[in-house]
C-alpha cells in the first residue's frame, strides 16, 4: 500500500511540475485539456468495453449502485444538516455539497485500486462509477448546483438522459449487450483493448497533479472545508462499510468498493461551480486538502478493511 501511494504522489508531482516548468510553453490547463479528452473520448470507453464485456453482471453490479447511491446520499445528507448547522451562504453551501457528496472513484480510484487489487479492481470502480456516481452527478448533482447557483436566464433545462449520451456510457452499453448475449471478444481485439486500458491509469494521475493548486488553498476557506474532510474521508466509507455487510459480495471487492467511495471529491465538481458560480474556490481547496489527505485515510480503511 506505502509502494502505491509513493508512485500515486510521484506521479501527481510530475504533473504539478508541469504547471510550472510549462515544458514547450503548454501550460497545465492546456495540456491536462487534451490528456483529460483523449481518456475519455478513446481510452475510457476502451476499457469499460474491456471490463464490462467479461465481468459478471447482474445482481452484483445492482449492489454496487445501491453502496455508491446510499453513499452519496448518505453524505448529502450529513453535509445539509453541517451547512445549515452553520449557515453557510448560498454558494458555499453548493460548493461543500458537491465536495462531500461525490467522490473521485475513477480519475483516483482506479488507479490506486488497480495496483492494491489487481485488475478485478477495474470491474468494481467502473460498475460503481457507470452505475451510481455518474447517473447521480449528472442528475441530482446538476440541479443542486443550479438551485444553489446561478443559471442563465435563457438556459433551457436539459433533461438528466441527455448526459448519458457520452463515450463511456455507450461503451457500456455495448459491453452489458455482448456480455449477456455470451459474445465472446476476438483475442485481437481483447489484446488491443487491454493494451488501452494499461494507458488509462498513469494519465488519469498525471492530469489529476495538474489540476491540483495550492493556489486556491486559502485560510479563510479552511473551516468549511473541515466537514468535507471528515464526511468524504471517513462517514461516507464508514457508511458504506456498514451496509456492504450485508451483501454477498467476495472480500476484496468489499474492500475496493469501501475505498473507491472512500475516495476525496471528485475534479469535474470545478466544472459544476464555475458554470453555476458556486465558490469556486472553496471546491478547489476541498478538492486539493482531500486529495492530499487521502494519503492518510486510504492507508487507514485498507488496514482496517484488510487487516
Amino acid at each position: 500500500m506505502d509502494l502505491v501511494l509513493i508512485q500515486m504522489s510521484a506521479l501527481m508531482l510530475c504533473g504539478a511540475c508541469w504547471g510550472v516548468l510549462t515544458p514547450n510553453r503548454l501550460s497545465a490547463e492546456q495540456t491536462r485539456l487534451v490528456l483529460t479528452s483523449v481518456v475519455y473520448y478513446f481510452f475510457l470507453p476502451a476499457m469499460v468495453l474491456d471490463v464490462l464485456w467479461q465481468a459478471e453482471i447482474g445482481w452484483q453490479s445492482l449492489q454496487y449502485s445501491l453502496l455508491g447511491c446510499f453513499g452519496i446520499l448518505v453524505s448529502l445528507l450529513l453535509s445539509w444538516l453541517l451547512v445549515r448547522l452553520f449557515k453557510f451562504n448560498k454558494v458555499q453551501t453548493g460548493a461543500v455539497l458537491l465536495a462531500a457528496a461525490f467522490p473521485n472513484v475513477t480519475y483516483l480510484g482506479l488507479p490506486v485500486l488497480e495496483q492494491i487489487f489487481g485488475s478485478m479492481a477495474r470491474s468494481v470502480v467502473i460498475q460503481i462509477d457507470l452505475f451510481a456516481v455518474a447517473p447521480l452527478v449528472y442528475t441530482l448533482g446538476i440541479m443542486l448546483a443550479r438551485h444553489y447557483g446561478e443559471a442563465d436566464v435563457d438556459e433551457k433545462p436539459k433533461s438528466g438522459w441527455a448526459f448519458f449520451n457520452a463515450p463511456p456510457f455507450w461503451a457500456a452499453f455495448v459491453a452489458v449487450v455482448l456480455n449477456l448475449n455470451h459474445v465472446m471478444p476476438p483475442p485481437w481485439l481483447t489484446g488491443l483493448l487491454q493494451k488501452c486500458s494499461g494507458a488509462v491509469a498513469p494519465l488519469m494521475i498525471f492530469s489529476l497533479g495538474m489540476a491540483l493548486s495550492w493556489r486556491d488553498v486559502r485560510l479563510g476557506n479552511l473551516p468549511y472545508i473541515l466537514p468535507v474532510v471528515a464526511i468524504k474521508l471517513f462517514l461516507m466509507p464508514l457508511a458504506a462499510m456498514a451496509l456492504i455487510g450485508y451483501t454477498n459480495l467476495p472480500a476484496q471487492n468489499k474492500a475496493a468498493a469501501v475505498m473507491d467511495i472512500g475516495m476525496p471529491s471528485m475534479i469535474l465538481g470545478i466544472v459544476l461551480c464555475d458554470r453555476y458560480k458556486l465558490d469556486s474556490s472553496l471546491y478547489a481547496t476541498a478538492v486539493t486538502i482531500t486529495t492530499g489527505l487521502s494519503l492518510l485515510s486510504l492507508p487507514f480503511w485498507y488496514t482496517l478493511l484488510c487487516g
